[in-house]
C-alpha cells in the first residue's frame, strides 16, 4: 500500500505552496492511495493523523511526503522516525529529495536536511522573539489577540447588565456573555 502524509503548522503556509491541498495533490500524483493530513507544528512528536498512519503502515508499504520537514522539524525526531520506518522495511519517498534507504549516503542527506529544517525553525523563533521585544517597547503594546471591544464599549455593556440579562445585553451590544463575565471579574479584582 502507498500512503501519503501531509502537514501544515500555520495557515500562512497556504501561500507558499505548502497548503494541505497542494501537498495532497502532489502525493496523489505520485501514487499515494490513502493520505493522512495534520495541522500541527512539526515540533510535536505526537500528531493525530501521523499516529494513525504509523499504526497502520506495514512492512513493504511506501510512505510519500512532499518534503522532509513535513514529517518533522527536528533532527533527532525526524531521524529517529525515518530510521525506524526504514528498519521496518517501509520505503520512504521524499518528493523533493528521493527515496530514502539504509545506505550511508541516504543517512547523510536526510541528516543534513533535518539539520537545515531545525535551523530554519530556530531562526523563525529567534526573529519572532526579537520582533516581540521591539514591539514591547511601544507603550500601546499588548500581547495576544487585539481586543475586539474597547474599554468604553465593555463598560457600557456592564452598565446595561445592571438592568438587563446577559442575553439582552449581548443582543444590544454584540459583546458575548463570556467577555462580560471576564470584564466583571476583572473589575471586581481591581477593587
Amino acid at each position: 500500500m502507498i500512503y501519503g502524509y501531509a502537514r501544515v503548522s500555520t495557515k500562512g503556509q497556504e501561500k507558499d505552496g505548502n497548503s494541505l491541498e497542494a501537498q495532497e495533490k502532489a502525493l496523489r500524483e505520485n501514487g499515494a492511495i490513502e493520505i493522512f493530513s495534520d495541522s500541527y507544528t512539526g515540533m510535536k512528536g505526537s500528531r493525530p493523523q501521523l499516529d494513525r498512519l504509523l499504526a497502520k503502515i506495514q512492512p513493504g508499504d511506501t510512505l510519500i511526503v512532499t518534503k522532509l520537514d513535513r514529517v518533522a522539524r527536528s533532527l533527532s525526531h525526524g531521524s529517529d522516525l525515518i530510521n525506524n520506518l526504514i528498519s521496518q522495511d517501509i520505503r520512504i519517498n521524499i518528493l523533493n529529495i528521493g527515496v530514502m534507504d539504509n545506505t550511508p549516503t541516504s543517512k547523510l542527506i536526510r541528516n543534513i536536511f533535518f539539520s537545515f529544517a531545525e535551523f530554519e525553525r530556530d531562526m523563525i523563533i529567534e526573529r519572532t522573539q526579537e520582533g516581540k521585544s521591539i514591539a514591547k517597547q511601544d507603550s500601546d503594546f499588548s500581547e495576544g489577540r487585539p481586543k475586539k471591544y474597547n474599554k468604553k464599549q465593555v463598560n457600557h455593556a456592564l452598565e446595561l447588565l445592571e438592568s438587563n440579562t446577559y442575553k439582552q445585553v449581548e443582543e444590544l451590544t454584540g459583546i458575548s456573555k463570556s467577555t462580560m463575565i471576564r470584564a466583571k471579574r476583572r473589575r471586581k479584582n481591581e477593587k
